[in-house]
């Protein structure tokens, strides 16, 4: 399945998600990513899917969901890997447009130093790009690109962008305990985004198991400051540190829609049993794809969550 949820959204509300690339294509290897570690290290844009078959599987979803009235605020593109690899992102988003649906992008902005993934993004209504630090050896710790990457031309396909962006444009800057949170590196960040001048700038921290063991969010006190300094520089800051809650929705297979949204959202416990709950579906169908693993239980910030067992 293409298309999974709608999923409630921390930014976006109720965003029917599609996942335009395969497990685990990117550019970077994130170290708190909730998809787990890069299979396969890409800059090189390509087709996965075709824009037909994404537009008939969004169609046909949404379709479905309109009739059991549920609500979509976005369909967004937020795959396995990185959307702008996928070359026709462009002609998928025009094709799109004629659910009458606002189209979000979740980009780790990679990528944004070509002009044509600029142009293809120009298409969407919201697009998030990633500034996890402007410091090239924290870029590196953190985000771990791809060795072809260079972090100046990124910021500066950045502006570019957003100089013609008619949406709404957001940044994302995740931050790591002991990783990118010093306060030197913050502000250098926040001045490099308050020259983006975007809509919007979030301040995420994990809150979902990532790809490497000991990520942590910085203790309340470093975060307040982050807060603040980003605060004293942009216009409209949101601090993220809550889940989006449990309200998943269900539409007709409840394994293999459980597993869709799993691959891309590991979900809380509590989340996956109301889940179940709507589609009256018994529990045991997580203990078997445990035991067929599927699905893996990990437990991270006192919380325990499931997610995607992805064969390496």
């Amino acid at each position: 399945m293409i298309t999974f949820g709608p999923i409630p959204s921390r930014r976006l509300g109720r965003s029917l998600g599609i996942n335009n690339i395969p497990p685990k294509v990117c550019s970077y290897s994130c170290i708190y990513c909730q998809v787990g570690a890069t299979d396969l290290m890409s800059i090189s844009r390509k087709e996965f899917f075709s824009p037909e078959e994404i537009i008939n599987e969004v169609a046909e979803k949404v379709n479905h969901l309109q009739q059991a009235g549920e609500k979509i605020d976005y369909l967004t593109f937020v795959p396995e890997g990185e959307p702008t690899l996928d070359i026709n992102l462009g002609r998928t988003i025009r094709g799109l447009k004629s659910f009458g649906i606002k189209i979000a992008v979740i980009t780790n902005s990679s990528l944004l130093w070509d002009e044509e993934v600029q142009k293809d993004l120009l298409n969407a209504d919201w697009v998030s790009v990633k500034i996890d630090s402007v410091d090239e050896e924290l870029w590196h710790k953190i985000d771990r690109p791809n060795g072809k990457l260079q972090l100046k031309k990124i910021i500066s396909g950045i502006k570019t962008f957003a100089s013609s962006f008619k949406g709404t444009l957001v940044t994302e800057t995740m931050i790591v305990k002991g990783i990118n949170d010093s306060i030197e590196k913050i502000k250098r960040t926040a001045e490099t985004i308050f020259e983006i001048a975007p809509d919007k700038s979030y301040i995420l921290v994990p809150t979902r198991p990532p790809a490497e063991k000991n990520i942590e969010p910085p203790d309340e006190e470093n975060l307040n400051m982050i807060y603040q300094i980003y605060h004293s520089l942009l216009q409209n800051v949101e601090l993220l540190t809550y889940s989006e809650g449990t309200n998943f929705s269900f539409s007709s297979d409840a394994e293999k829609e459980l597993l869709c949204i799993l691959a891309v959202h590991p979900m809380k416990k509590e989340a996956v049993e109301e889940f179940l709950a709507r589609a009256n579906t018994p529990w045991n169908i997580v203990d078997e794809l445990i035991k067929n693993n599927l699905l893996k239980k990990v437990t991270y910030s006192n919380n325990i969550f499931f997610i995607k067992n992805i064969a390496r």
